[in-house]
């Protein structure tokens, strides 16, 4: 292959990696609401990028059940029911209380120092401090995943990360910016932390379970004055 191909492949990968990227980031902060169109050139305005890099990422999260296709209609936002979204809270709770456990006997010192300081960079963000919500980044700032990525359990990581969590996302930056809703937030991931700390399996997961309950009471509230399919 020259030289000249492999560049091409490069900046095309990087393309698409961009795409992806500001895809993903726009739906899950609610630029793109659940149900919306996804318009293949109003995107393409929108991120600066071509379309074959867009519909590429379009594929990619259709993968992860991020994006559907409706016939007639083209790709568009997944969108979930009341009860779809409690369904999906309902297995939150089983799944991640058991990963808790797990992760209580199996996290290092170090696993709990990083812990702490994540908590301690997210209740010092500008974010919080001003009222405005408790926003996590994904992957290694997200709290949830550094106790899941812990767990030791790579089938349970895979039912909760793979796709689980990606359609929660779609919702929990909404529900963070509920009022109160971030303090209460960050006061129970404390105290899941001190149970991992404890290493006592079973205060972990019901620290996890209580935390994961508040979320979905939280979720049945915003219900209530938010428009959802049936």
């Amino acid at each position: 292959m020259s030289v000249g191909n492999v560049s091409e492949r490069l900046v095309a990968q990087n393309l698409s990696s961009l795409a992806l990227e500001r895809l993903e980031k726009a739906i899950m902060e609610g630029e793109l609401g659940p149900g919306e169109r996804l318009s293949e050139s109003e995107l393409a305005r929108r991120f600066g990028i071509s379309r074959g890099p867009l519909r590429e990422a379009i594929g990619q999260l259709e993968g992860r059940k991020l994006v559907t296709r409706v016939s007639n209609h083209g790709a568009r936002v997944v969108a979930l029911s009341k009860q779809d979204l409690l369904d999906l809270l309902e297995v939150r709770e089983s799944l991640e209380g058991m990963a808790c456990r797990l992760a209580a006997t199996k996290m290092t010192d170090a696993d709990l120092d990083y812990l702490a300081a994540m908590l301690s960079a997210h209740e010092n963000s500008d974010a919080m401090r001003q009222g405005r919500g408790y926003f996590q980044a994904p992957g290694d700032g997200d709290f949830h995943q550094a106790i899941l990525r812990a767990c030791g359990n790579a089938r349970l990581t895979g039912m909760l990360g793979d796709e689980l969590y990606s359609l929660l996302r779609l919702y929990r930056h909404h529900l963070s910016m509920r009022p109160g809703r971030a303090a209460e937030a960050l006061k129970e991931h404390k105290k899941i932390v001190d149970a991992l700390r404890a290493r006592d399996p079973d205060a972990a997961e019901a620290a996890m379970r209580a935390h994961l309950r508040s979320s979905r009471s939280a979720v049945e509230h915003w219900m209530k004055d938010e428009e959802f399919s049936e």
